[in-house]
């Protein structure tokens, strides 16, 4: 099995940041891909940004500057470095890890971890 262990989420007042961690650990193997979704409510999840193993990234248009990815390939472990937080920033934020259970490459999903930004 695998599990994905997020943290760092909570409540900040707009302009201050978070730190996400999410580590992967389990039947997994040559994660290739390690990333952070979220979803407001009443919206759909949406991609925040991923980075590969080589260390590519990509960020959503609404957090570039403002976020940034990292990971960590001997813990398996990925972050998510958030500043300049906006109200609309407000989200539960999911990890997403892809990687191979010795079978075949998955998708593996982390439970969530709330962000709120609010005075």
């Amino acid at each position: 099995q695998v599990q994905l262990v997020e943290s760092g989420g909570g409540l900040v007042q707009p302009g201050g940041s978070l730190r996400l961690s999410c580590a992967a650990s389990g039947s997994i193997f040559n994660i290739n891909r390690m990333g952070w979704y979220r979803q407001a409510p009443g919206k759909q999840r949406e991609l925040v940004a991923v980075i590969t193993s080589g260390g590519s990234t990509n960020y959503a248009d609404s957090v570039k500057g403002r976020f940034t990815i990292s990971r960590d390939n001997a813990k398996n472990t990925a972050y998510l470095q958030m500043n300049s937080l906006k109200p609309e920033d407000t989200a539960v934020y999911y990890c997403n890890v892809r990687g191979n259970n010795g079978v075949r490459y998955s998708d593996y999903w982390g439970q969530g971890t709330q962000a709120t930004v609010s005075s």
